[in-house]
């Protein structure tokens, strides 16, 4: 009735009831309905029957702010002529002008003005309709306000200590700025609020436009380096917000990398000082840590020309090299490669010509990976660019792995088949085909179904694998053990590959390895702290993480960028949840593989012993009636694999004509207790509408709040549900 506004009906019902404001689902009654729908004559024909214009719903929102919420301007006239109250409150101090401001309705607002709405009214939050309509860069009204006659104070305050320019800046509104520092004067300037942010930190923040930062900065150049209390600049805003464009604007007017802040929760003598930098690589920008560990600094530039390296910047992934430094780093390269080309047999020294068929299969940060045809066989090609990115080269790292490679035989260890090492831009390395692809694409691109003993299975191979390097006469730290370097056949049995990143170790304890080789989502601390001196347990908590992701079915720390990840496991000692109903000995196995003291992590000679514990443990725990099954489908049931058992044998002819129907039957048969409840989701719901005192306990470390401050409290809910609301009704 009231969705299609029939007004002769509702009249007929009007006449035979005598509920006028009965309350549906949400203590709606029809009149906040009709002003919802925006149907005047209905609104009409309730009003003038008796029904209650200042009725509440369960938000205490009258039919006013129903009418200025969805912005009907021929009901919000009629409801302030019947003599409604023009500032009634909501149950958080909004009144119709806050939603008015909000949504940017400029003729309810005149309206609503001309009745007398007190423009200088504050909500629970403190905000005024200022506040509101600049969060939405509704300029028209912004101007309206801003008339003298209405005599608004753009200084004012909200409970952050947030003046109108703050919220303009945070949602990056350049006009709105504009028009609140041509009326309130360049004092707003060095407002700062609960955080200790002024308007330029505030554009930082949001990181929403460029031009309003440049703008800000015009106004005056020094702000660029102002400090808050907690001693964090523009730069540090930006930096941790992961907004990169504003940092190289900052850098370019002159923003200082060296200033540092604090931590206000830090109340000893001794602070942890922190810089831009160390701000992005707690959040996991690398893209910006690049740019501020790069960035060549006033004063520095002497140095940069005398040594071979610069010099403060302990936080580099690795070293920039200076001219003389590049100059020695291209000598060495063609050393190595001289070198290889004596030493590698005959055999193994082949040319791109020799390979048949060369198909694009993969990239990555060192170039572009191919399959291919080789004397009949296929046969994966690794192609590496020629050049240098940041001093590490790709040459070096060519050279290494060749030389790897080519000391290796183990079916753990992917097959080497030979390089091409003649012609630079050429330069390649050819080893077996593993069809099966990545761990890494096993689990998380292509979401495989693989069951328990399988992925233990796997688990043993990487570990067989892991223990040939670490026990080889010169033992070899792989340094990059990740679920990308894990490779998977048909059967699903896994080989180790990459070694652009491995090395020989002389000693047990091996000095001055290199600073954060390798992929940092699975590096172990004592990597990441750029500790030169690690041993070969590096690799164990590699393992570790591998492990888990591998029966969890999740990337470790997914919700973290990768310099994050490592950052919590180093400084933090966090480490993947094992609340998934693990058996006691996965756990166990778990948590000494990535114990924080590396002297405490298990050989490679202890896992295998524990694993293959699991895997017989495993076996017995699978029920009496499924023997047979366990006979013959022990290896998984990889969507795109063909099944096969513990000792590898292929899986009969005959099992392969089994319907889809069958193979997930026998699947989920084979499923344990232990499978079945991790698989089992639980979601936990939150409350969406946070008081103002959790909004305060949000407020991190470095003094934000996570998530949207600014978010109106009751608008977004009925703006949501706005057309399932008019289709219900």
């Amino acid at each position: 009735m009231q969705k299609e506004g029939d007004v002769d009906l509702v009249r007929l019902f009007l006449d035979k009831c005598n509920h006028l404001d009965h309350t549906g689902a949400g203590s709606l009654t029809a009149l906040h309905i009709s002003c919802l729908a925006g149907h005047l004559e209905v609104t009409q024909a309730l009003a003038q029957r008796g029904a209650n214009i200042e009725a509440r719903d369960a938000v205490s929102f009258s039919p006013l702010h129903i009418a200025c919420l969805f912005g009907n301007e021929s009901v919000v006239e009629y409801l302030l002529s019947r003599g409604v109250d023009v500032n009634i409150s909501g149950s958080v101090g909004d009144r119709p002008l806050h939603l008015a401001a909000t949504w940017g309705y400029y003729r309810i607002m005149q309206m609503l003005l001309k009745k007398g709405a007190r423009v200088k009214v504050q909500d629970e939050e403190g905000n005024t309709a200022l506040h509101c309509c600049v969060r939405n860069g509704h300029l028209n009204i912004l101007n309206l306000l801003l008339q003298p006659q209405f005599r608004n104070d753009v200084h004012v305050t909200n409970v952050y200590l947030d003046t109108p320019l703050h919220v303009a800046c945070y949602q990056g509104w350049l006009e709105c700025a504009k028009a609140q520092l041509t009326y309130g004067g360049s004092s707003l300037l060095l407002k700062e609020n609960l955080w200790g942010e002024t308007p330029l930190h505030a554009a930082c923040t949001g990181g929403y436009s460029i031009d309003l930062v440049d703008y800000l900065l015009s106004q005056d150049a020094a702000f660029v380096n102002y400090q808050s209390p907690d001693g964090h600049t523009p730069l540090h805003s930006a930096c941790y917000h992961g907004n990169s464009r504003l940092v190289q604007l900052l850098l370019s007017h002159g923003a200082d990398t060296n200033i540092t802040a604090h931590d206000r929760n830090n109340n000893s003598d001794k602070r942890d000082e922190q810089t831009p930098l160390m701000w992005a690589y707690e959040r996991g920008h690398d893209d910006i840590a690049n740019v501020l560990k790069h960035y060549r600094r006033p004063g520095l530039h002497e140095d940069y020309a005398r040594a071979d390296y610069l010099s403060g910047l302990d936080t580099s992934y690795f070293p920039i090299p200076s001219p003389i430094g590049k100059l020695k780093t291209m000598m060495q390269e063609k050393i190595d490669v001289l070198y290889l080309r004596s030493v590698l047999p005959p055999d193994l020294h082949l040319s791109l010509s020799d390979i048949e068929n060369l198909e694009n299969i993969d990239s990555g940060s060192f170039g572009k990976v191919y399959k291919g045809k080789y004397k009949e066989k296929i046969v994966a090609v690794k192609r590496y660019r020629a050049n240098m990115s940041y001093g590490k080269s790709d040459v070096e790292m060519f050279c290494r792995e060749v030389s790897v490679l080519g000391s290796l035989d183990s079916p753990y260890i992917v097959k080497f088949v030979g390089a091409c090492l003649h012609d630079p831009s050429q330069f390649a390395i050819v080893t077996e085909y593993v069809p099966g692809g990545s761990l890494f694409s096993t689990l998380h691109e292509q979401k495989r179904s693989i069951d328990t003993l399988t992925r233990l299975n796997i688990a043993l191979d990487v570990a067989h694998g892991m223990l040939y390097l670490h026990t080889l006469p010169q033992p070899i730290i792989h340094r990059d053990l990740n679920s990308h370097n894990i490779l998977l056949d048909d059967e699903c049995h896994a080989r180790v590959a990459d070694f652009g990143e491995s090395r020989f170790v002389r000693n047990i304890f091996e000095e001055n390895m290199t600073k954060q080789p390798g992929n940092l989502r699975w590096m172990a601390p004592e990597v990441f702290t750029q500790c030169t001196r690690y041993s070969i347990k590096a690799d164990v908590f590699s393992f570790g993480l591998c492990l888990w992701e591998l029966l969890a079915s999740e990337l470790p720390f997914a919700h973290l960028k990768p310099a994050a990840a490592a950052a919590d496991m180093a400084y933090k000692h966090s480490r993947p949840p094992l609340d998934r109903a693990f058996p006691a000995e996965v756990s166990n196995l778990l948590e000494k593989a990535w114990h924080k003291v590396p002297e405490e992590r298990p050989n490679f000679a202890q896992i295998l012993e524990e694993l293959k514990t699991i895997c017989e443990s495993q076996n017995s725990s699978l029920q009496d009636g499924n023997e047979h099954l366990h006979h013959h489908h022990l290896h998984s049931f990889c969507s795109s694999c063909s099944a096969g058992s513990p000792n590898g044998s292929t899986t009969p002819p005959e099992s392969s004509q089994q319907t889809n129907s069958e193979l997930s039957g026998h699947v989920t048969a084979l499923r344990t207790r232990w499978e079945q409840e991790a698989s089992r989701g639980q979601t936990a719901f939150k409350s969406s509408h946070p008081t103002i005192e959790e909004l305060r306990s949000r407020m991190n470390n470095n003094g934000y709040v996570e998530g949207n401050t600014y978010q109106y409290r009751i608008a977004p809910v009925f703006n949501k549900h706005r057309k399932t609301m008019l289709q219900n009704f």
